[in-house]
């Protein structure tokens, strides 16, 4: 389906849009329950011949009317469907843990610039001590936070969440083209890594707030990560990874683009 008429995609951008998991597609019906079933129910206050637009997080769009809601079940009938690309460069932030709350910022922040994947890692200097036991817990608020980032900004695809990792074993793994460390000692400076044709993918590196322990640098170095600089003024934690991110999405991506690719 691709949207022509003008007036149909202000029709489209005033409706509510809402994430939904693969699964819950049925045929010609798709279920809500859960979450989803709460908030249309008690804080919107839709009903039945309603129409609404499910996401499915991997590209798929569905216009929906309800037709089905009680208080424990819900049902929405496909009234239309088609499938929307992102024409970002994809981006994933390899994020060392902050202090306090910083991380919900940077995936929520982090998902509006366009990153298409974080994945969280315990580094040396890390502060915070990652409690193992409560870390299904967490995670599940992450995605739940880069879900609705992703819904207010108007993304068709949804931002993967890794859970946390070692920063071993995710700079070891790392096959993106680009990768680049954000390291202020002994770097170069940003565009002087960044090459003229846009690269598949790129992965940006990020400390915490006491940066890197010189082995996880020499680590990173032998994995293929190029050290990089954003100038004279030291960024915090929780913003070099936006700095960056948004310089990529100019250069290779679509800020500056109206759309997303609709097919």
């Amino acid at each position: 389906m691709v949207l022509h008429d003008l007036s149909q995609r202000a029709a489209f951008m005033t409706l509510r849009r809402f994430f939904i998991p693969p699964e819950g597609v049925e045929g010609d019906r798709i279920r809500l329950d859960g979450d989803l079933l709460r908030h249309i129910r008690k804080v919107l206050r839709l009903g039945t011949g309603d129409q609404i637009l499910l996401l499915d997080g991997v590209g798929n769009h569905y216009l929906g009317q309800i037709n089905e809601l009680t208080p424990g079940s819900g049902q929405a009938l496909i009234i239309e469907q088609w499938f929307e690309r992102e024409k970002n460069l994809p981006v994933r932030l390899i994020q060392s843990l902050p202090k306090g709350e910083k991380m919900e910022l940077i995936l929520q922040k982090g998902c509006e610039l366009g990153v298409n994947r974080f994945s969280p890692v315990f580094s040396e200097r890390s502060v915070p001590e990652f409690d193992q036991g409560r870390g299904e817990k967490k995670l599940q608020r992450w995605r739940k936070i880069i879900a609705e980032a992703a819904r207010q900004c108007r993304r068709p695809i949804l931002p993967i969440c890794d859970p946390v990792q070692e920063f071993g074993q995710v700079i070891s793994t790392c096959r993106e083209e680009l990768k680049l460390m954000l390291w202020e000692d002994g770097s170069v400076a940003l565009v002087e890594r960044l090459p003229e044709k846009r690269p598949a993918g790129v992965a940006v590196l990020v400390g915490s707030e006491g940066g890197f322990g010189r082995d996880e640098v020499d680590r990173a170095k032998a994995a293929g990560f190029l050290p990089v600089s954003l100038g004279p003024r030291i960024l915090r934690a929780e913003t070099s990874g936006f700095a960056v991110t948004a310089v990529l999405e100019y250069l290779y991506g679509d800020f500056g683009s109206d759309e997303n690719s609709r097919g």
